[in-house]
């Protein structure tokens, strides 16, 4: 299995966006926020990852996975591991806080755990927020 990058609006990747909980305008042409993103999309265009780097308002200095979804049947702790080594070897060293992602309120993030990630507090509305560090 491997991702393939692709553009933040790339109509392949619209329906999966679409069914997953973090979207906020499903059907809309774009499931991007404005700033830097990483889009891949796996060749049998069943899962989705994006990674994003724009201005926050949080107070961290990290990159953010905002959308992962696995539809398929390859682990989905394996591709977060891929997902995360693609985007180092196109964007480089991570920022001082490294990556982090909010989890859904009633999903756990197994398959971030499972790829090192940790808990590191919760948003204001409640997401479980996961980090890996830079190092």
């Amino acid at each position: 299995m491997s991702w393939n990058l692709i553009n933040k609006g790339d109509k392949r990747a619209l329906a999966l966006a679409d069914r997953h909980y973090t979207r906020q305008k499903p059907g809309s042409n774009q499931f991007c926020r404005p700033g830097k993103n990483l889009v891949l999309l796996t060749e049998d265009e069943k899962a989705l990852w994006v990674t994003w780097h724009g201005i926050r308002d949080d107070g961290w200095d990290a990159w953010e996975c905002t959308l992962f979804g696995n539809e398929g049947d390859y682990l989905s702790s394996h591709l977060v591991v891929m997902a995360l080594g693609i985007t180092r070897h196109l964007w480089g060293e991570p920022p001082k806080d490294g990556i982090i992602t909010y989890v859904g309120k009633r999903l756990r993030g197994g398959c971030f755990h499972a790829a090192g990630f940790h808990k590191a507090g919760y948003s204001k509305k409640g997401k479980l927020l996961l980090q890996l560090h830079a190092d």
